[in-house]
């Protein structure tokens, strides 16, 4: 079996745990891949650590006891958020995206794995001490900023339906009124989506009244789950009350304004 040098085996561990956010790694997986004792294993981890801290890339936390080891928690520094929000709120005010009826052109947004890669990581590290088990969205636009938020909380992800996909197997529904214009809409899960008793994780990419929010939470109890949080990364002022009121989102879009003016939540900075 090869030799590993220190420098090559510090360069693999931090790739591992990179591609793997919230995963255990045992001191053992990494004495088997190296073929190196544990201390030397647990040395690496302390040269990792210090790096991840200086330049702060996020968190490598230790987990001690019989099923401990070692996993990656992304973090985002504050600096790091306020680039990031500053560069898609620079892109989102272009005239260029400007739609008549007070939309924003967000397709491109929403399907850039730079920005999902990104966005991704503040969702988790937001809902991160929730204790999630699944995250849920419905098809189609948020899907990539839900697998993203999922992958980096090491869950699985869930999408609801709009339709019914024989090939889903059997299939609960729930008929939910739409809060932008008040139609009857449907949305499918399949009843083996998630094991009862689950702690969910609503993700979606833009919110108006919050309808389509309401009914992923209906449906998520039909599946005797629980709704434990809910992100959203673009929610649009309404002038009348919106249906869901305990959420976190990103940006906040004004159609009223000539300009499709882009604020930001503050609290998200702070």
């Amino acid at each position: 079996m090869n030799k590993f040098k220190r420098n090559e085996r510090i360069a693999a561990i931090t790739q591992i745990l990179v591609n793997a956010p919230n995963k255990v790694f045992t001191l053992t997986c990494f004495t088997e891949i190296f073929a190196a004792s544990k201390s030397t294993i647990s040395e690496d981890l302390v040269i990792v650590k210090d790096i991840f801290e200086k330049q702060k890339l996020g968190k490598i936390e230790t987990i001690t006891g019989a099923a401990g080891g070692v996993k990656y928690i992304p973090i985002i520094s504050l600096e790091k958020k306020s680039e990031i929000i500053e560069n898609l709120k620079n892109e989102l005010s272009k005239e260029s995206r400007r739609i008549p009826g007070g939309f924003l052109y967000l397709a491109d947004i929403l399907y850039d794995p730079s920005f999902v890669q990104e966005l991704g990581a503040i969702f988790a590290e937001e809902f991160y001490s929730k204790e999630v088990d699944y995250v849920v969205t419905v098809e189609t636009k948020g899907i990539p900023l839900a697998l993203k938020t999922a992958h980096m909380l090491n869950v699985p992800l869930v999408v609801f339906r709009n339709t019914f996909k024989a090939d889903d197997g059997p299939t609960l529904s729930i008929h939910y009124a739409s809060g932008s214009d008040g139609r009857l809409k449907t949305m499918y899960a399949p009843k083996n989506a998630m094991k009862k008793g689950s702690n969910v994780l609503i993700i979606d990419d833009f919110m108006r009244a919050g309808g389509t929010i309401q009914g992923m939470i209906s449906l998520v109890d039909e599946l005797e789950s629980t709704v434990i949080g809910i992100g959203v990364l673009f929610e649009e002022v309404m002038e009348t009350e919106k249906l869901v009121d305990d959420y976190f989102s990103l940006f906040t879009i004004d159609p009223r304004k000539e300009t499709g003016h882009v604020t930001i939540q503050s609290h998200i900075l702070k």
